[in-house]
């Protein structure tokens, strides 16, 4: 499988691709531009929740490609992304009580990789993320989780509290990462879970944590207060899989 982010350009190419059904990660249009074409490509953009940037034409010119971007530029993802009841059926045809990971704004396409790769190896049956300030299922993702896109399913969600909220009513329990918990050998992290995970640089958000039944804390020894988002989700995912065994 080659693993391409498929950049679209011009009018009737973006319009066509969201009439297939193509899911369209971001919409670059030109500043200003207010002609029929657009208008219905930014209406349609909008019905599928597509974040949309209005850039000048320098910014345009500079992503583009082919040089006849006619205002519009898309990207669309290098995979198809799963919805959350596909997880859950995963988990349900296994026979196993689900595990999913979560992700709070995780930007690093190297760190999603990553994460999707060690979800994989650690038997999760899907990875969530959320639709705004997060980074989508480029390319660099698809390489980085060495293959394991292929097999691990990634649901894209408008609202994580939201999702979290409807999985509890499914009896799912959720556990984040967070310097200020307890210590991650002390919680019970058998039973249908989601670990939470947040971004590179503040963590998991307030109003997220604030929906998790449990904080960890990964103990440390070193000089530095920190881990890597990948490093950290593969600790925790990976103490799920010991009390899973246990």
């Amino acid at each position: 499988m080659r693993y391409e982010e498929l950049t679209i350009e011009g009018r009737n190419a973006v319009l066509e691709a969201y009439r297939a059904g193509k899911t369209i990660d971001k919409l670059f249009v030109l500043d200003g531009c207010q002609d029929g074409p657009v208008r219905t490509i930014v209406r349609e953009a909008k019905k599928h929740d597509t974040i949309v940037n209005f850039v000048a034409k320098e910014r345009l010119d500079q992503i583009s490609e082919t040089g006849k971007h006619q205002g519009v530029i898309a990207y669309a993802a290098a995979y198809e992304y799963a919805e959350v009841e596909d997880l859950l059926k995963l988990a349900e045809e296994k026979g196993e009580p689900p595990f999913l990971i979560l992700l709070d704004g995780i930007e690093d396409p190297h760190n999603l990789g990553a994460i999707i790769r060690t979800a994989n190896l650690a038997g999760a049956h899907g990875v969530i993320i959320p639709k705004r300030r997060a980074v989508g299922l480029t390319a660099t993702v698809a390489k980085t989780s060495a293959g394991a896109l292929n097999y691990t399913p990634v649901a894209k969600v408008t609202n994580l509290t939201a999702t979290m909220e409807d999985l509890k009513k499914k009896g799912m329990w959720f556990v984040c990462a967070d310097m200020g918990g307890e210590l991650m050998y002390r919680l019970n992290l058998k039973g249908p879970i989601g670990l939470v995970i947040g971004n590179e640089g503040e963590g998991v958000g307030k109003l997220v944590k604030e929906h998790c039944d449990m904080v960890a804390s990964i103990p440390m020894k070193g000089d530095i207060d920190s881990l890597n988002a990948s490093v950290a989700a593969g600790v925790l995912a990976y103490e799920i899989v010991r009390q899973r065994l246990s």
